[in-house]
């Protein structure tokens, strides 16, 4: 039967406790994983993006992003609570939805991770240009700074960047609690400083219209679809799990906790910067809408600026500190930039380790060569695995505009955490009395709310980010059928496996 090999919960649970890593980690410690894996990119950069499609309405669209988001993470807290193991929705959905259905979880989560990290290395690479040049008057080439789509040949910093941060996992370098404590913290001030400067010099006229490309794909929905990147990285605390003490309360804590702290942000990060610059979309010299990361919206923009006019923020590729330099606090505005610099990197660096982890739980589960989790004789770390994701991220990060890469990101994301909630269901369902350190609350409400948000975001995707998941996942398929099927732990009768070395999550002692 195509949907018959399900892992039992007690095997996996028995996998856990016997093989895992040692659990050191605390509920501050997991939210402030979830911070330091939320804040990132979707702030500092795609608020431009948000501002082309919805102008000021962005703030209903992360609203909604956000509302997505608060409910997926009720279902992932049930599941996390229960099943406190690495592999976040893959594990989760081979325990209660099957083999097949996990894998194309697995799958999909390859464009959350790696495709996400890309996006981030290009958010870093606006900010380390507008840096340099702002703070240092070195003005690097338009071909040497953009992707092909926004007129340029290649985004060199982004490329060095994920260079930089996939050697550093390679060769076991990690940053210890404290140094991630302190990362986040500069990432939680500057947007502090941000609201604080931002908010006291608004303009009500700058939300006005406040709705100027209506509720479709290029307006309120589909901003919060783009937007919805913003959030992504929550559910790094759940695969974290298996590192984690006591996990059926902390990683709740944790997810739900860093959820709630970066949307109050989001909030008013996005006022601030409405109320102070405006936020009005580009229009093309016809009236047109343009699309974000075009070149006719890049061609828009050099005009505009080049017409003696303010460059407007959806044109920025570093839009916090943009508003800031506008307003006149230069001297903020590049130490937000240098914020940002310091920063967004340790981002980069934990999704590449989230895919390294979802890849290495696969691998222990048969589904994958056992080589991608093979560890190096020196630096005790899954080289191999993770050169592989590097390579794939430099190359994306190279010549895709953010906006891009989050909405590829975004697909899979999405799919992965609808199947979460259809899982929290179905074990109600087969597994009523299975003890629940944490319940999602109005669980037959919830769950269906976490499901068709997720669909009515996808949807509202851009075309060619709608056909990537599908494109993506028949070749995930097709590799599945012709190599991991025959190969799978459970499906030749193996509950219990030789574990698999892995290096220390980046960022926690052990």
């Amino acid at each position: 039967m195509l949907f018959s090999r399900i892992k039992p919960l007690e095997a996996i649970l028995a996998t856990a406790e016997n093989k895992s890593l040692r659990r050191t980690l605390g509920a501050f410690q997991l939210t402030m994983l979830g911070i330091g894996a939320v804040i990132g990119t979707g702030i500092f950069v795609l608020t431009s993006e948000a501002a082309q499609k919805a102008g000021p309405g962005m703030m209903i669209s992360f609203v909604i992003a956000g509302f997505v988001c608060a409910v997926a993470a009720l279902c992932y807290a049930e599941l996390a609570s229960m099943v406190p193991v690495a592999g976040s929705a893959y594990t989760y959905t081979y325990a209660v939805v099957g083999e097949v259905l996990a894998w194309m979880v697995g799958w999909a989560l390859i464009l959350e991770y790696a495709v996400g990290a890309s996006a981030v290395a290009v958010g870093w690479s606006g900010y380390f240009v507008g840096l340099i040049n702002s703070g240092l008057g070195i003005h690097l080439p338009l071909w040497l700074s953009v992707g092909p789509n926004e007129g340029g040949f290649i985004n060199l910093p982004a490329a060095v960047i994920s260079a930089l941060v996939t050697g550093l996992l390679i060769l076991g370098t990690t940053e210890s609690a404290r140094v991630n404590a302190v990362l986040v913290s500069i990432k939680v001030l500057a947007l502090t400083v941000f609201v604080a400067l931002t908010l006291p010099v608004m303009h009500k006229a700058n939300f006005h219209p406040f709705i100027p490309n209506g509720w479709g794909t290029v307006g309120i929905v589909g901003a919060a679809s783009s937007i919805f990147f913003a959030y992504v990285g929550f559910d790094a605390v759940s695969t974290a799990a298996e590192e984690t003490t006591n996990p059926q309360r902390n990683v709740p804590i944790g997810l739900i906790g860093s959820l709630l702290i970066c949307t109050v942000f989001y909030l008013l990060v996005s006022a601030g910067a409405i109320g102070a610059i405006g936020a009005q979309p580009v229009r093309g010299l016809h009236g047109a809408i343009l699309l974000p990361g075009s070149a006719q919206l890049a061609q828009r923009c050099q005009q505009i600026v080049a017409g003696g006019a303010v460059q407007p923020l959806a044109c920025s590729h570093e839009a916090l500190a943009h508003v800031l330099r506008v307003i006149g606090d230069v001297g903020v505005g590049n130490l937000l930039g240098l914020a940002a610099f310091i920063a967004l990197p340790s981002v980069v660096l934990m999704m590449i380790f989230g895919q390294t982890r979802i890849f290495f739980v696969m691998a222990r589960d048969g589904l994958l060569p056992p080589v991608l989790a093979s560890v190096h004789p020196r630096f005790k770390t899954p080289h191999v695995v993770t050169l592989l994701t590097g390579v794939v991220v430099i190359l994306m990060a190279a010549f895709l505009p953010v906006g891009t890469l989050a909405d590829y990101s975004n697909s899979g994301t999405l799919f992965a955490f609808a199947m979460v909630a259809v899982s929290v269901l179905v074990l109600r369902v087969k597994d009523p009395n299975r003890h629940r350190p944490f319940r999602t609350p109005m669980l037959w409400l919830v769950a269906p709310l976490a499901v068709l948000g997720c669909i009515g975001l996808y949807i509202k995707l851009p075309l060619v980010a709608i056909l990537v998941l599908p494109g993506w996942g028949a070749i995930g398929l097709l590799v599945y059928i012709f190599y991991s099927r025959s190969r799978s732990y459970v499906g030749r009768g193996i509950v219990e496996v030789e574990p698999l070395e892995a290096s220390p999550i980046p960022g926690l002692k052990e």
